[in-house]
């Protein structure tokens, strides 16, 4: 048999190598990538080391087992002249055609560009030149690119594109480079300033350390200090500000007093000259720095830290220099808008007040004087605290009296003469002795009286009749302005009649000051302040729906009258005044009193003073009271109740008369007087003939819902007309109301409901439908108690949590504001940058 001849099989011919630079992906490709990446699993399991191996043996080894090399070498010629030819022919027969070269897409789904043999595109040429063309070069075939090729070409384009990019880029670079150079420069100064402002910070740190341990040695720190606080940024200012604050409130101690020129011309030892350059660079820094607290005071940014600094300056050392000016700023600000700073310098006065051990009441007499013109230049339209502070004055009783130390010393000197005169007259040499003596004795008291701060009474009671005399001016410049006319006060104030606190903001203060100083007015100004007071009270509006601007509420007006009795009974030995219009008044007042607009506490308070203290009431007034009392109990809440039925008790104690009011005659009470018919309208109390009416009203107020007043309205119908009773009142007026005010009212109320038959039977069986309803009552005593403790706890927790939901809405609203002012200062320091970048 004939051997078969071996057919030689090559290595299959391998794609042209490409670099890993020249590779590109594109979007689409990585898209597509991960969009199905569930599907490509299969290619983290390939083995890479085993390809890599099997493309390194194909590209480098080229034998054939048992075949020669020249037989191999003739094969590999061959197929390298077979790509040749197919090459050539695909050169010369067919191109892609230029005007259609889209991909048309087979059946099959594979994409293949539209192509013309060379000799129809030249055809094509002639045709567009004129020239006839070839209709074989019609004939269409399909070549396909190779994904090399595509990505060739792909390559090319890109390169063209980016170079056409570069021609354009560097005319645009010096355009570009500039706002980054701006940008780069801003973050710099950004960078420099905080450092700029932390350094600033060390340093007020290092230097009030420095002067904080040795002040004299370091005294010249203080300019540095005051330097950096005259900085740009508002942060460093406040920290300078708050820093000397605290070096000049620990270092400085006494009063200082320069040198005259006299002093200046002696020689002085070293230490006395470092003493002086001491006192004086001190004593310039001070007056530097509270130049500035005062300048900076007046602007919004800095105005809570300036006067904060100027406040703890006074309040530590009152006694020192420049204490002028620290009062006039916070006297400046006692009435200020903003709360803050108000209740800072009123609490900042109140503590000069009360401690005068600290500067010997001389900051006293200045801040009082101050005060009085403040009002004066302001025309009394002023905030309530700025004379509420008067409040915390305090004064000797013996205030207005003779001193008898001035009648010893006068004794002792006329004494002392006589002996002198009886006394042989010595030599000269004990004479200028004795002088001598007493000189440096005087000397040495003049001395310890300064660097003590104890003061003489004598001088005491000279500072506290100055300071009582601005205070009783500022009182009586008030009392004037509110019952000066409408039209004078407009003219005083510019047009305006109402200020910003009101028509007459500081009479309450007014007349709450003279209640509390009315022993030391003196007499002569009793009969001004009395017709003043009666006045104010009788100034009352009759139309409610036009108020007038010159008319006082009810609660000033009882005021007024409390004032009133106060001075009276404080001066009684020195003052005949009739005080029955007083009376008049608050018998009228009683019924124009309404709960929300006026103050209860005032009312108890005016019934406390003027019906139960003092001496007995004629018979027809506290007839009168009482008879109104009851009606007002009828009208008005629990608090105001009670207090208006212990005063009708207490005067059915005092006047046993009038409890003839209490018997329920035909007719009226039993002792009419001179007028035999009541009139409840009428104004005077004298001329109402209340006796001849009878006390109905407790009837109703024996049932009402406060178990304290029915108890208390009960027990006043059982008082008898009888003599010799003796009923001791425990409780005043005031405090009662305090006992059942709304703040403090709590109790369960008082249940008398009695179980009804809906349907009675009848007369029959009236007997047993009663039984059993007693019987039900009495069952279910047990149940209400428990549901009025359900009750009661039902409401407390009510109560609860209305005020948490209030206080939770105030906390929004709070952190809201918060957040706004936040995003403000942060726009504002955008907006401040801004404008920082167009000026450079």
């Amino acid at each position: 048999m004939r051997k078969k001849k071996l057919k030689i099989v090559l290595p299959p011919e391998l794609p042209p190598e490409i670099s890993e630079d020249e590779i590109e992906v594109s979007d689409e490709d990585l898209q597509f990538v991960n969009e199905n990446r569930d599907y490509a699993g299969f290619v983290s399991t390939l083995d890479t080391n085993s390809i890599t191996n099997l493309l390194y043996f194909l590209r480098h080894v080229t034998r054939v087992a048992d075949v020669k090399e020249d037989a191999l070498e003739s094969l590999y010629e061959r197929r390298l002249q077979k790509k040749s030819l197919e090459k050539a022919n695909d050169d010369d027969g067919m191109q892609v055609d230029p005007v259609d070269a889209l991909p048309v897409k087979t059946l099959d789904g594979e994409l293949y560009y539209r192509t013309l043999s060379k000799s129809s595109n030249n055809g094509f040429n002639e045709d567009e030149t004129g020239g006839v063309s070839d209709d074989k070069g019609a004939d269409q075939s399909v070549v396909k690119l190779t994904k090399a090729e595509r990505r060739a070409k792909l390559k090319k384009s890109r390169k063209e594109a980016k170079k056409q990019v570069k021609e354009i880029v560097p005319n645009t670079v010096d355009v570009e480079q500039l706002p980054r150079a701006e940008v780069l420069a801003e973050v710099k100064e950004d960078l420099t300033a905080e450092e700029e402002v932390q350094r600033k910070k060390c340093k007020l740190a290092e230097l009030g350390t420095a002067l904080l341990a040795d002040p004299e040695a370091n005294i010249k720190f203080l300019k540095e200090m005051l330097q950096i606080a005259g900085d740009k940024d508002p942060d460093i200012v406040k920290l300078g500000l708050l820093s000397l604050s605290a070096v000049f409130t620990d270092i400085i101690d006494l009063r200082i007093r320069l040198p005259t020129e006299k002093e200046l011309a002696m020689t002085v030892s070293k230490a006395e000259k470092k003493k002086r350059y001491y006192e004086a660079t001190l004593l310039s820094a001070y007056k530097a720095y509270l130049q500035k607290l005062i300048s900076l005071e007046k602007q919004y940014t800095f105005q809570h830290v300036a006067v904060r600094c100027i406040c703890s300056l006074l309040d530590a050392k009152p006694h020192f220099n420049f204490r002028e000016n620290l009062l006039a700023a916070v006297v400046r600000n006692i009435s200020s808008p903003d709360d803050a700073i108000r209740k800072l310098c009123c609490s900042m006065i109140k503590s000069l007040f009360v401690n005068e051990g600290k500067h010997r009441g001389e900051a006293t007499v200045e801040a009082v004087r101050l005060i009085a013109d403040h009002v004066k230049n302001h025309n009394c339209h002023l905030h309530p605290d700025s004379i509420q502070v008067f409040m915390s004055l305090s004064f000797d009783d013996d205030i207005g009296r003779s001193s008898t130390s001035n009648i010893e010393n006068n004794t002792n000197n006329k004494k002392s003469k006589r002996r002198n005169f009886k006394e042989p007259q010595d030599n000269d040499k004990k004479r200028s002795k004795r002088e001598l003596l007493k000189k440096t004795r005087d000397e040495v008291d003049a001395e310890l009286k300064s660097a003590s701060f104890t003061i003489d009474k004598e001088e005491k009671r000279m500072m506290q009749s100055e300071t009582l005399s601005a205070v009783f001016e500022t009182y009586f410049r008030i009392l004037k302005h509110t019952i000066q006319p409408t039209v004078a006060k407009s003219k005083a104030n510019g047009g305006s009649v109402v200020g910003a606190y009101g028509a007459h903001p500081l009479l309450p203060s007014c007349l709450k000051g003279l209640g509390k100083f009315s022993h030391l007015i003196d007499v002569d100004f009793m009969g001004d302040l009395m017709n003043h007071l009666k006045r104010l009270a009788s100034s009352s509006n009759s139309n409610d729906e036009s108020p007038c601007d010159n008319c006082l509420t009810v609660t000033e007006r009882l005021q007024c009258c409390i004032v009133a009795f106060n001075v009276m009974r404080s001066n009684l030995d020195a003052l005949n005044v009739d005080l029955q219009e007083f009376f008049h008044h608050l018998y009228n007042l009683i019924l124009e009193y309404r709960p929300g607009r006026d103050q209860g506490e005032v009312l108890a308070e005016a019934l406390k003073t003027m019906l139960c203290d003092g001496r007995q009431h004629d018979m027809q007034r506290a007839a009168a009271f009482i008879k109104r009392l009851a009606t007002f109990s009828l009208c008005f809440g629990s608090a105001e109740s009670f207090a208006a039925l212990v005063t009708l008790k207490h005067l059915l104690q005092k006047n046993i008369k009038c409890r003839n009011l209490l018997e329920n005659d035909t007719g009226g009470g039993s002792v009419s007087g001179s007028i035999a018919k009541y009139q409840p309208y009428s104004s005077d109390p004298n001329l109402s003939g209340a006796l001849a009416s009878v006390l109905w009203e407790l009837s109703l107020l024996s049932k009402h819902y406060h178990p304290t007043v029915s108890a208390l309205a009960s027990s006043i119908s059982s008082m008898s007309t009888s003599h010799n009773q003796v009923y001791l009142s425990t409780v005043s007026p005031p405090e009662a109301f305090a006992d059942l005010s709304l703040e403090r009212e709590s109790f369960d109320l008082k249940s008398n409901v009695r179980k009804l038959n809906p349907k009675r039977k009848r007369a029959n069986g009236f007997e047993m439908s009663a039984c059993n309803g007693t019987t039900s009552d009495v069952a279910t005593l047990a149940d209400e108690e428990k549901l009025r403790k359900k009750l009661s706890e039902y409401f407390a927790v009510m109560r609860d949590i209305s005020e948490n939901g209030r206080l939770r809405r105030e906390l929004d609203s709070t952190t809201v504001s918060l957040q706004l002012y936040e995003k403000y200062k942060q726009q504002k320091k955008r907006k401040h940058v801004g404008s920082k970048s167009k000026e450079k």
